[in-house]
This record gives C-alpha cells, sequence and structure tokens, in this order.
C-alpha cells in the first residue's frame, strides 16, 4: 500500500506541476530561455577561444605528423643516453660543484629577493602602504621586476658584474623580488580583520597594528611562499648558467652541444633528484608552519 501510495503522489505531483508550467513561462520567460545571456556570452567566449586557437595552430604551422615523426628521434636520444655515464672522476667533481653552485644560487638569490620583497609588499599592501600614490609606485615597480624573465636579467646582469654566480644571484633575486611583493602584498591585504581591530580597540596605531594584529597572521604563509620557491628557484636555476650565470646549466649545455648524451641522462637525473629532495625537505616545513 504505501509504495502504490507513493507512486501515485509522484504522478499527481508530476501532472500538477506540468498543468502549472505554461502558467509559470508566462510569468517567468526570463527563466524558461534556452540562451541567456549570461549563457550567450559563455558559448561567445567558447567559439571566441576555439577560433583563437584554430587560428595558432594554422599561423604556427603545428602539424600532428612532425610531432609524431619527432617521437621517434627522441626516442633515439633517449636510447642515446643510457646507460647514463658521468664520465672521469674529476668531471663528476665538476659536475657535483656545479650542481652544489647551482642551489646555492637558487638559495641565496630566493632569500634576498624575500628579504628585499617583504617591504615592497608591505607598501603595495591596501591596509599597510602609507598613500595611494606609493602604492601605485610600489606595485608598478613590482610588475616591471617579475615582467622580466630571469633568464633576461642573468644576461643583464652577467654584462654588469661578469660571469659567474654572482650574476646567477643577482637574477634570481631580480625576478623573485617582484613576485614576492605581490604574494606578501596579496597575504597582508587577505589578513583577518578582528585582530587588527583588537589592536586598535586597546590603543595600538599605525605600527603596531602592523606587528600585532597583521604579521602574526601572514609570516607563517610568507614563510610557505619562500619554501616553494627555493624549489622553484632550484629548477630555474640550472638554465640561467647556459648564459654564464653560474650553475650545472653551463655543463649540460656543453655537453648536448658535444653530443655526450650519456652524461646529459647523469646530470639530468642529478638535478631531478635535488629537486625531489628539495621538494620534500620544503614540503615538511611547510607543513610544521602552517600547523603552528
Amino acid at each position: 500500500m504505501s509504495g502504490s501510495t507513493l507512486r501515485v503522489s509522484d504522478s499527481t505531483l508530476r501532472a500538477d506541476a506540468l498543468a502549472r508550467l505554461p502558467a509559470l513561462r508566462v510569468a517567468h520567460p526570463a527563466a524558461f530561455r534556452r540562451l541567456t545571456p549570461g549563457r550567450a556570452l559563455v558559448l561567445g567566449l567558447l567559439l571566441l577561444g576555439t577560433a583563437l586557437l584554430a587560428l595558432g595552430i594554422w599561423r604556427l604551422q603545428i602539424v600532428p605528423g612532425r610531432l609524431l615523426s619527432g617521437l621517434g628521434e627522441l626516442l633515439h636520444f633517449v636510447t642515446l643516453m643510457l646507460p647514463p655515464d658521468p664520465g672521469s672522476w674529476a668531471q663528476t667533481r665538476l659536475i657535483l660543484h656545479a650542481l652544489a653552485e647551482t642551489l646555492a644560487i637558487a638559495f641565496l638569490g630566493t632569500l634576498m629577493a624575500a628579504l628585499l620583497g617583504l617591504p615592497l609588499g608591505l607598501l603595495a599592501a591596501r591596509n599597510a602602504t602609507v598613500n595611494g600614490v606609493v602604492r601605485f609606485l610600489s606595485r608598478r615597480l613590482l610588475d616591471s621586476l617579475r615582467g622580466i624573465d630571469a633568464l633576461i636579467w642573468a644576461l643583464i646582469w652577467v654584462s654588469v658584474v661578469g660571469l659567474g654566480p654572482f650574476a646567477g644571484v643577482l637574477a634570481v633575486m631580480t625576478g623573485d623580488i617582484g613576485i614576492f611583493g605581490k604574494m606578501f602584498s596579496e597575504a597582508i591585504e587577505a589578513a583577518d580583520r578582528r585582530p587588527q581591530e583588537g589592536v586598535v580597540a586597546a590603543g595600538g596605531e599605525g605600527r603596531a597594528r602592523l606587528r600585532f594584529g597583521v604579521l602574526p597572521q601572514v609570516l607563517p604563509v610568507m614563510a610557505g611562499q619562500v619554501l616553494y620557491m627555493i624549489e622553484s628557484n632550484a629548477r630555474s636555476s640550472t638554465i640561467i648558467g647556459i648564459v654564464g650565470a653560474g650553475g650545472i646549466g653551463l655543463i649540460l649545455a656543453e655537453m648536448i652541444r658535444t653530443l655526450e648524451w650519456p652524461t646529459v641522462a647523469f646530470i639530468v637525473l642529478l638535478i631531478l633528484a635535488m629537486v625531489a629532495v628539495i621538494d620534500a625537505v620544503s614540503g615538511q616545513l611547510r607543513r610544521r608552519l602552517m600547523g603552528a
């Protein structure tokens, strides 16, 4: 009885809804449109994106056949790299020294950028800056610094201070100042207002509000961002060495130029191992900081 009663009530409700449907269409025509303005906008954006994708494929001459034929060459290079071989002991020592230099470039450049990016982040944050003009100029400076790739900064600093890891540290630092300044300013602006209001209610203004109401909230977040950027810069620092800014990149480029593929494979494996270790260590530190 209960099952049949439920089926009868469901069919009754369905019939009642169908009977009221014409009146609902008249009362709320916008809700029953198949193509609302919002849907039309989304559809237009999808069509525009598809057209741009097709145009890009055509203009850049991206042919799937070339990719498929290149896969055979890629497999050939992989076979040439096996087994990985570091070469002589003297060459192995040189590679390990360059790898340590790459790690030092990433570490020092990131820390220096964080130290310089913090005051700029405070000036660029809406709730911490002196006035609107200072905030505007700080943000434009940060945009300019991070708008130039680290490889370009490496070319600039190599021309200024010469070849070597010092230019690499300066290149990483310069590009990361803009990144840290933006991330720090956004973290400061997103800070909870209640601790700040408590400091103000207790008589604290200006620097006291920042010191006791904002920084305790955002410092663990900033520390996590710094740890992530050390990991990221450990990867990117391998590239800037190609232009003479120190690190493993110069040796890697030389091995590729001389077709020493087993040594190339050994260097790539070392880079992957370094990044994996840094990722594991920074992940543990980030979890401790965020849980503190």
